[in-house]
């Protein structure tokens, strides 16, 4: 059996356990999200022993090499010496410059970092407050576009941390930030490449970025980006997407509703849905999803089977399932 040093403490790992199981089947309190390696949240410091290559994927290489690993998918075979992530090496504080409500439920949130960024439209950032809760937040921003981090926040019923945006969260407060993370983003290159961008509810964040960083950077190859939500009452931005449309002849914009008749240039249907009845072929296309996890599911295996390369298929899916004792969103 693996042996984990924690601390003061050893830890005893079974096999096929991953390290973050482990310490927290031993009553550590260490921070966690997904618990499927895409967050980051868990992410913490070998300091001895070797930890499996694969639970360092995704983690910038100036991290790697100072031993930081993602404990949530590490299936250690060696005694390790562990620490918790040093902040200094991970955090930078960031200064809330404006929430605007977008529509009854999304709001958008414009954080100025007080060091700089350097990211791509669609990659993701880890927001702590000052009790400590992370949460993951896609970006809408556009470096060469906006002088702003840019979040799309999603009132949940339980959200601990987005009612919290919503009613307490004010103009000047300051919040720490880790990233960018994830692979979800455009890159420049294949300029006639087809791109199609799906997307539900705040999932629409990081497409908006990616549409708006493909058109700046010249892109000539037709982005059709599908955008679902139960009703017209959950799409936002519409006006910014129409305006879009209208001024480039490659950009499409197509708003989906799963409980609602077609009208006014509303799709009805689930948006994955709706695109694969579009484009029941797109081979060789760019495909980027978000949203709520089993739609992200469903219309990467769609995608696949309608032509597209599996390494032309980009999504950072944020899974919401209870991962505690009491449930959470």
């Amino acid at each position: 059996m693996v042996k984990l040093q924690f601390g003061p403490r050893e830890v005893d790992c079974a096999p096929d356990q991953t390290v973050l199981d482990a310490l927290l089947d031993s009553g550590e309190d260490v921070p966690y999200s997904c618990k499927t390696g895409m967050c980051l949240t868990c992410m913490m410091q070998c300091k001895g022993g070797t930890v499996p290559e694969a639970s360092q994927n995704g983690i910038k290489g100036t991290l790697v090499e100072q031993g930081y690993f993602l404990p949530c998918v590490c299936t250690p075979t060696d005694d390790l010496d562990l620490s918790p992530a040093d902040d200094h090496d991970l955090f930078t504080w960031s200064v809330v410059h404006e929430i605007e409500p977008l529509n009854e439920t999304v709001c958008r949130v414009l954080l100025d970092p007080t060091t700089p960024i350097y990211y791509r439209a669609g990659q993701f950032i880890n927001v702590r407050r000052a009790d400590g809760l992370v949460r993951s937040y896609s970006l809408a921003s556009v470096p060469q576009l906006d002088g702003f981090l840019e979040l799309h926040v999603k009132r949940l019923p339980r959200g601990r941390m987005s009612n919290w945006m919503f009613d307490e969260l004010k103009k000047g407060d300051r919040l720490e930030i880790q990233g960018p993370n994830g692979s979800c983003y455009y890159t420049p290159g294949k300029f006639e490449q087809n791109m199609l961008l799906v997307g539900n509810g705040s999932g629409l964040a990081p497409l908006f970025g990616i549409a708006r960083d493909a058109l700046a950077s010249g892109h000539k190859g037709k982005i059709c980006l599908y955008h679902g939500s139960q009703s017209r009452k959950g799409h936002y931005l519409v006006d910014v997407l129409r305006d879009l449309d209208a001024e480039h002849a490659n950009f499409t914009y197509f708003p989906c509703a799963s409980r609602e008749e077609p009208a006014d240039n509303l799709r009805s249907g689930r948006a994955e849905i709706v695109a694969a009845r579009d484009l029941p072929d797109i081979k060789g296309w760019s495909v980027f999803l978000c949203g709520f996890p089993p739609m992200v599911t469903s219309a990467r295996k769609w995608a696949y089977l309608a032509g597209a390369a599996m390494n032309d298929i980009y999504a950072d899916p944020f899974d919401l399932k209870d991962l505690r004792a009491e449930p959470r969103d």
